[in-house]
């Protein structure tokens, strides 16, 4: 069984005056992750308790620390485990331990996430406002040079690579793409910041980052964490398929990121960075 899915029972209806007929129907998993830290010798920390869709566990584990500004690559890793006895229909495990090497000393109080975080938001567990402000500079650089017609392409090529949205029609995603369209890395969730997250850590296991010369697509609207993430991997170009918020442009035009909403066709908005689109 695919653990990012479950059948579930339901009754469905078609139209008016007709007998409801019992059926099934495959729904996104939506399950607690429990992310733990160890450094060296030390007893494990739990930093985050997240609500995502199973599958990509380790890569969500290691892109939550990098955004936190906890690890600068994969070189901080020394492993990335599941523990704890199997949970949900598939089996899958929901606590995941990453041992630090022993020269890193993350900051934990960046980490301020030590209670329930909903799947659909990165940022509302922080206890204090200071603690959603960057935790490492981004340098963006002056490019891509963004072709105009790949814009409106990015959208269909989102959707591609979305296996679990075509059974369940539940989840949120983001995919990275390099100028000419080529996929880099995707990720799929329950939670829009998860899916982001996912992405990054598959960055941080091939040593890929900082991700210049690339641009970030989600699949709903473009948030200030989601912004946030993307700044944190020096990613300089995010597409949306939905809208920004306010505070999502702010930040994006504080940093020179190129911030695009409303993707449809060959239409689109630029709220930031339109210099980098020729």
């Amino acid at each position: 069984m695919d653990p990012r899915t479950s059948r579930i029972a339901i009754e469905r209806h078609r139209e008016e005056g007709v007998d409801p007929v019992a059926d099934d129907d495959l729904v996104a998993v939506e399950e607690p992750l429990e992310i733990q830290v160890g450094v060296g010798q030390a007893d494990w920390k739990t930093v985050s308790i997240t609500m995502r869709t199973p599958g990509q566990d380790r890569e969500l584990a290691t892109g939550f620390l990098y955004t936190e500004g906890i690890v600068s690559g994969n070189g901080d890793i020394e492993s990335v485990e599941h523990c704890g006895p199997p949970v949900g229909p598939a089996g899958t495990k929901n606590v995941i331990r990453v041992r630090l090497a022993p020269s890193v000393s993350p900051a934990i109080e960046r980490l301020e996430r030590h209670f329930y975080t909903a799947s659909s938001c990165g940022v509302c567990g922080k206890t204090s406002i200071e603690a959603v402000q960057l935790a490492r500079r981004p340098h963006l650089g002056a490019g891509p040079s963004i072709p105009r017609d790949l814009l409106g392409r990015l959208p269909a090529r989102l959707h591609e690579a979305q296996e679990v949205f075509h059974t369940t029609g539940g989840l949120h995603a983001a995919a990275l793409f390099d100028v000419d369209g080529n996929l880099i890395a995707h990720g799929e969730d329950v939670g829009r910041h998860n899916a982001v997250d996912k992405v990054v850590g598959a960055l941080v296991a091939t040593g890929t980052l900082p991700a210049h010369d690339t641009l970030l697509v989600v699949s709903g609207r473009a948030g200030f964490e989601l912004v946030q993430k993307a700044l944190m991997a020096s990613i300089p170009a995010m597409v949306a398929i939905g809208a920004p918020s306010s505070l999502a442009v702010d930040l994006a035009r504080e940093f020179g990121m190129t911030l695009v909403g409303f993707v449809r066709g060959d239409q689109f908005n630029v709220y930031s960075g339109g210099e980098r689109i020729r």
